[in-house]
């Protein structure tokens, strides 16, 4: 009987999340508790150590202005570290059960976003609660955000994991790569704090987009632009459309590698 490609990949993430945290003793409870303890560690850092403000006078405290795109961040570049191992590292698998392979990196994916955005919600309704420069019914406008960056991840995924299998030191790439990528992004700092010129080349990041529009729903830091968002929803759509192609075409060869 063959298994719907939903319950397959709804086993898998079960079984993604149950190796994620077995053996630790919180279990499940982790998933909170380290953005709680990376929350802190940020705090002690950044703003009792190196003194980090954000410019402006109506700005957010820092450790908000950071949490808001840190979390997204985190989620999205773990996802595709985490699937671009996906079909390698279910070789055996493979080999003796027939499954539409997508499924192994669509649960990675699905595993790494679903920790990271509970702790997501779990952080900023703490600072809601402790802080006024949080917005917490924006939550309502943040989580749909994460549509678009699970699709490019998604997207990204499907294309790093088929080519993974042929180039197995390409995750290794991605690891120096994705810190770029971050840094290339105003993460852990503000675009108006750059000079002028400087500033258009951060919309060809992709993750800028979602860095600033986090902050404006949540902080009223900025203003969310609805054209930068279709622009998003474009890219989302090509990567995924683009990575699914090239795992599919890639798909025959993979037991040939593996």
């Amino acid at each position: 009987m063959t298994v719907p490609a939903a319950a397959l990949t709804l086993r898998f993430f079960q079984r993604d999340l149950r190796n994620r945290f077995a053996g630790s003793f919180s279990g499940g409870l982790w998933a909170l508790l380290q953005p709680l303890i990376q929350l802190a560690v940020y705090a002690f850092v950044f703003v009792h150590i190196f003194k980090a403000r954000v410019p402006g006078a109506d700005a957010p405290g820092y450790i908000p202005f950071l949490v808001t795109a840190l979390w997204p961040w985190t989620a999205f570049s773990e996802a595709l570290l985490r699937s671009t191992t996906a079909i390698q590292d279910n070789a055996a698998l493979i080999g003796k059960v027939a499954l539409p392979r997508e499924v192994l990196v669509l649960s990675s994916v699905c595993t790494s976003f679903a920790v990271h955005v509970t702790g997501f919600i779990a952080i900023v309704v703490i600072l809601a609660l402790t802080r006024n420069d949080v917005w917490l019914p924006g939550l309502a406008a943040a989580l749909p955000l994460y549509v678009p960056l699970f699709a490019l991840a998604l997207g990204l995924a499907l294309l790093f994991a088929a080519v993974q299998v042929f180039v197995r030191d390409l995750v290794q790439v991605l690891t120096q790569l994705l810190p770029l990528l971050m840094f290339g992004a105003p993460v852990f700092y503000d675009r108006a704090s750059l000079s002028e010129n400087l500033r258009p080349w951060f919309d060809l990041n992709p993750f800028t987009f979602y860095a600033e529009s986090f902050r404006a729903v949540l902080l009223g830091h900025g203003t969310f632009d609805f054209g930068r968002l279709a622009v998003a929803l474009l890219v989302a759509g090509a990567a995924l459309l683009l990575g699914h192609w090239v795992f599919r075409r890639l798909d025959p060869h993979f037991e040939d590698f593996l």
